[in-house]
């Protein structure tokens, strides 16, 4: 399972949690660590714990929250201007209509204005999942549009892919030992490609540039340019020196 898949696939619980269980292992879903169940982990305090209480520390201590993990999506998942991510963070802190009027300077008739036009968005939300999650269920599979992955720069008509468009480029493309007959031209087929290419990377490992372009050069002799791609579509991440690359998740 792609990691945007395994985001967008969560419940509503599980993306409040911040985690899901998947494959007898507890995984974080801003990052992507696992933790197995059934083996002991060490605290902060050097406390041993459960794969369970490991995930929920690890997402305190690295992430600080579900809550602050969802906030920060882009505008583009959120639908949040500045302004209500601002309030909704103050919100969450339990901080009264009075207080937030005085931290913002603003009146607080306006504080309850917003909280009520949060309220509006909730409900508006909600319905709409409800209908989209009846509309899909009679949407046959090879007609589904496959997800966006996170970390994507733009959204746009390249990611208006169906499965079965996606399973056509990958067969087209890739020969049967994985290898990719060419670099596609077009842009749409290349983010296919990428995001085949980048299910070589597992969340939450880091890979030294040898590793990486090891990786790379299954698929591809020209692994410099594989790399400078999947680092301009978003689908990896590297420290300024090079000397590290991870999934972004």
């Amino acid at each position: 399972m792609e990691s945007s898949e395994l985001f967008w696939d969560s419940s509503i619980e599980e993306l409040e949690a911040g985690y899901k269980l998947l494959n007898d292992s507890f995984v974080c879903l801003a990052c992507g660590k696992t933790f197995k169940k059934g083996f002991f982990f060490k605290s902060s305090n050097d406390l041993l714990m459960d794969a369970e209480k490991a995930v929920n520390e690890h997402i305190s201590s690295c992430h600080g929250s579900a809550f602050n993990t969802l906030l920060e999506l882009d505008r583009k998942y959120t639908g949040l201007s500045e302004q209500q991510q601002t309030l909704m963070r103050l919100f969450y802190k339990g901080m009264s209509d009075k207080e937030i009027a005085r931290e913002l300077s603003l009146s607080q008739s306006t504080v309850r204005n917003y909280r009520f036009r949060l309220k509006e968005k909730a409900r508006q939300a909600k319905i709409f999942l409800v209908l989209h999650l009846m509309m899909e269920r009679s949407v046959g599979k090879e007609d589904r549009i496959v997800d966006v992955h996170r970390n994507a720069a733009m959204i746009d008509e390249r990611y208006a892919v169906t499965e079965a468009e996606r399973n056509e480029r990958v067969a087209r493309f890739f020969g049967e030992d994985r290898k990719l007959a060419r670099f596609p031209k077009r842009e749409k087929d290349r983010v296919i490609v990428l995001r085949e290419i980048a299910k070589v990377f597992k969340p939450g490992v880091k890979y030294s540039e040898e590793q990486t372009n090891e990786n790379l050069r299954k698929f591809h002799d020209d692994y410099a340019l594989l790399r400078r791609y999947l680092i301009e579509y978003g689908l990896i991440d590297r420290r300024p020196d090079g000397s590290c690359y991870w999934l972004v998740f």
